[in-house]
């Protein structure tokens, strides 16, 4: 370093001059063994994870990817998957990462404290490469610690490690009661009424809606998602809603019915039964019952 630790001095061997270069040039070559190291406990592509298996809270759940690239759960049935929270495991995962500079004295009481511990999860990662195994235990103070398949060892890991682990089916299950998300649909149809989009105008028939009142109606719809997932979910027939999107290639058919003041809804193909609250159903109706023509253009005056 130079005398005001501004610099560093630097010399080519077998030349007799001296040259001063920044800080950074040394402090880029000033490295141990250890920051050096691939502290990843997990080394899996991302880009090319093809499943996902997690074994938890009850049985083993698998993820897989559909067509269009989308995670959906394969086991212990095939289901709907949440994308966002798959996605938000394989990061948890993927940035799981060892500390190389713990002691020898440490590394044994990890270990210890790993095979008298608590499972909490094993996930199975699997790319073009393979597959790749992280177990997750914890001891009775909720420490907790990962042994890979990748990397000799146990290690101490974030307690964030052993939540986005420590779930079950329902945690990674699309609540969502539409799939279309935030792209616009094409076509709506509820209460024996059909709206179609032509352009940026929304008709039904031959009659111009009121844009803003039929995007309150699809909003309501994109707000449909359940509290949670029972058995069985029966009653009367409340509305039937049909949302075609994609560019026609996406059209989903969802049936409620209101048993007592319970709602249960059902998507057109699926077995799974969906609970909503009584207040997002309600406000879809309400939004249902005010959509409106557009309001005629005032008379130009002479």
């Amino acid at each position: 370093s130079t005398p005001t630790n501004s610099g560093a001095y630097a010399k080519l061997a077998g030349d007799p001059r001296v040259f001063t270069v920044a800080s950074y040039v040394k402090t880029s070559l000033d490295k141990s063994v250890n920051d050096l190291r691939d502290k990843r406990l997990l080394t899996f592509d991302s880009d090319k994870l093809t499943r996902v298996q997690l074994t938890a809270k009850g049985p083993t759940i698998e993820f897989g990817k559909n067509g269009q690239n989308e995670w959906q759960i394969l086991k212990p049935r095939p289901l709907r998957a949440d994308s966002s929270q798959v996605e938000a495991l394989v990061s948890k995962l993927r940035d799981a990462k060892m500390d190389p500079a713990v002691s020898d004295e440490d590394a044994k009481k990890a270990a210890a404290a790993f095979a008298s511990g608590t499972k909490v999860a094993t996930a199975v990662l699997s790319d073009n490469s393979g597959d790749q195994t992280l177990d997750v235990r914890k001891d009775k103070d909720k420490n907790y610690y990962a042994k890979s398949s990748a990397v000799e060892g146990v290690f101490k890991v974030p307690a964030d490690i052993g939540d986005a682990t420590d779930k079950g089916l329902d945690d990674f299950r699309n609540k969502k009661l539409f799939d279309f998300g935030f792209s616009d649909p094409s076509k709506v149809e509820l209460k024996a009424v059909t709206y179609t989009k032509s352009g940026d105008k929304w008709m039904a028939g031959a009659k111009t809606m009121d844009n803003s009142s039929v995007q309150n109606l699809v909003d309501k719809l994109r707000d449909l998602a359940a509290t949670k997932f029972p058995d069985k979910g029966a009653g009367d027939v409340v509305f039937e809603a049909t949302v075609t999107s994609n560019s026609g290639k996406r059209v989903e058919k969802v049936t409620v019915r209101k048993q007592g003041t319970e709602y249960f809804a059902q998507r057109e193909g699926e077995p799974s039964i969906y609970e909503l609250d009584a207040a997002p159903v309600d406000d879809l109706l309400k939004a249902a019952s005010g959509v409106k023509e557009t309001a005629p253009e005032p008379a130009k005056k002479k």
